[in-house]
């Protein structure tokens, strides 16, 4: 019996994505050998304490619970665009907390990415310098082609997106970040591998008669999965969510393969519940300083986590009345070019 919502924004962990329905037709995969559920490892658990956070404290909104669960049942990306410090980069923290999705896979996009970054990397020339090594001061007797072509996957090593789309038995969460700074061909590059779930890696397929399997490491561990053929396809669609910050337009084909999302700037409740979240009860100045922000944000664009920070620092430094104000307008400027702070100077304090 399927479950609706299987993300609920609780925050507790349970194994609801055991009850996900079977995908539709055109979105079944039936990628092999299938693969466990990545175990958390504590020790990166504990040198990123802040994706732990931010998991744990994210607080989520009716449509966005919707249009997750809506992700997940149609085996689509989730395209989630809104102003900065909206909770766009975090959501994926959250479900795949929630939903005991594994450590989340990151692509930060930049204006150099290419497809190739997120799905492997291949270093030929480690690749010689490794054969360099191994003849020197011996003989010149070659190695067994056999030899040689699996020596390829010591050299080559999955990308966050490659990883994502192997054929683990539950989906594993993946964050493409701000992919509207990379170049104007990415979201199309990026349509045929997620509306097919697999890719190809040439450099095995080319040896793929000689030696069909290679185990290759994957993305964010040392960890080796085995790929037959040089090809890699998923079993369990990941749960992809790409970012945006709506500084351009999307080709309609792409747009039309994702499901979108429309985060918008926190209301006095969800401010409220966030400050909660991070830093613990609202006191009569944390209050003072959700108003502040209100008041400004109807003049220029701010993020929530300036906010968070003009709370944190003035707890932290203990000041009052106009001190405590002049900080926090200083932490709170105005993130569009055209819009500045008035009459704020350092001197000032």
């Amino acid at each position: 019996m399927s479950l609706w919502p299987v993300y609920t924004g609780g925050g507790e962990p349970h194994d609801g994505i055991t009850q996900l329905p079977p995908p539709p037709p055109w979105r079944a995969f039936d990628g092999k050998p299938l693969l466990p559920p990545p175990s958390e490892d504590p020790e990166d658990a504990a040198s990123s304490p802040d994706r732990t956070h931010r998991a744990q404290t994210y607080v989520v909104t009716e449509q966005s619970v919707e249009l997750v669960n809506a992700a997940l049942y149609l085996r689509r990306p989730l395209l989630v665009t809104g102003p900065p410090g909206s909770g766009k980069s975090s959501l994926p923290y959250a479900v795949a907390r929630e939903l005991m999705l594994g450590p989340v896979l990151r692509w930060n996009v930049t204006s150099r990415s290419t497809l190739d970054d997120a799905l492997y990397q291949y270093d030929p020339l480690s690749r010689l310098y490794a054969a360099r090594e191994e003849g020197a001061g011996k003989s010149v007797i070659m190695a067994p082609r056999a030899r040689r072509d699996n020596d390829i996957a010591d050299h080559l090593r999955l990308g966050p997106l490659g990883t994502a789309l192997l054929p683990h038995q539950r989906p594993r969460a993946l964050l493409i970040d701000e992919i509207d700074k990379g170049d104007l061909d990415l979201p199309n590059d990026l349509l045929n591998v997620l509306e097919e779930g697999q890719f190809e890696i040439p450099e095995l397929v080319r040896t793929a008669h000689r030696a069909p399997e290679a185990h290759i490491m994957v993305a964010g561990a040392d960890d080796r999965v085995p790929v037959h053929r040089g090809r890699v396809r998923c079993h369990a669609f990941p749960f992809v969510v790409l970012t945006s910050n709506g500084e351009r337009e999307f080709p309609p084909a792409f747009l039309r393969r994702c499901v979108t999302l429309e985060l918008r700037q926190p209301d006095e409740r969800q401010l409220k519940a966030i400050v909660e979240a991070h830093l613990g009860g609202l006191d009569t100045g944390a209050l003072e300083l959700v108003d502040t922000f209100l008041h400004r944000a109807s003049g220029g664009e701010l993020a929530t986590d300036q906010l968070l920070n003009a709370v944190y620092l003035t707890r932290a430094s203990g000041l009052q009345g106009a001190s405590r104000e002049r900080l926090a307008e200083h932490l709170m400027p105005y993130l569009s070019q055209v819009l500045e702070p008035e009459g704020l100077r350092p001197d000032e304090f």
